[in-house]
């Protein structure tokens, strides 16, 4: 049994618990309310121990909310940063909470995530994959969200060659360096042959 000697204000709406033997917790105001905690009380262990984790759930939200309101997360990146401060089955729950409202959705973010490595990266399908699985993303979502780019592989490549990399080519060996680069990019060797295909550089020796 612990003992609760007073409850005072803290800070916002956190306040503190101060027990009989001096120790002290801080605890949301509406789980001040929500377990009617009030000085000179008694609370068992185990109760107490709900309170304590229904904080932790409460405070694990707020914090998950407050980083998805300056970026899109995805699941595995999300648990992981909740993970630095919270017990994992604090941060299962929190997650489990925010897929079911729909705030975490991988599907979503594989495909908002692909448009910006595509269109805005210039990458091609290899470094994109490799980029989306350092997020966690499932492998099935990653091919959907992929999918409708794979048909403009070439066209994309070929604007890509004209507008960054076209003036730097003037020999053999320019030309090689030019398709390395192409390759860590994530493009194949194949796609890369048949781009260069619809030019015509004239190669010094």
């Amino acid at each position: 049994m612990k003992h609760i000697d007073t409850i005072e204000k803290y800070k916002g709406n956190t306040y503190c618990i101060i027990f009989s033997d001096e120790t002290r917790e801080y605890i949301n105001s509406d789980i001040v309310c929500e377990y009617h905690l009030a000085g000179n009380m008694d609370i068992p262990e185990n109760a107490w121990e709900q309170v304590v984790h229904s904080n932790k759930l409460r405070t694990a939200k707020e914090r998950a909310l407050y980083l998805l309101d300056y970026k899109d997360y995805s699941y595995t990146e999300l648990f992981k940063k909740l993970e630095q401060n919270y017990p994992e089955d604090v941060c299962f729950e929190v997650m489990s909470r925010l897929i079911e409202i729909g705030v975490i959705n991988d599907r979503r973010y594989s495909a908002n995530f692909a448009r910006y490595l595509v269109e805005t990266k210039k990458y091609g399908y290899y470094r994109c994959v490799q980029e989306m699985r350092l997020k966690g993303l499932d492998r099935d979502f990653i091919e959907e969200a992929l999918a409708p780019y794979k048909e403009t592989t070439i066209e994309r490549l070929c604007e890509l060659i004209e507008s960054k990399y076209a003036r730097k080519i003037s020999d053999r060996k320019s030309l090689d360096k030019v398709k390395n680069a192409l390759v860590r990019a994530g493009y194949s060797y194949s796609d890369i042959k048949d781009a260069f295909e619809e030019f015509d550089f004239e190669l010094e020796d």
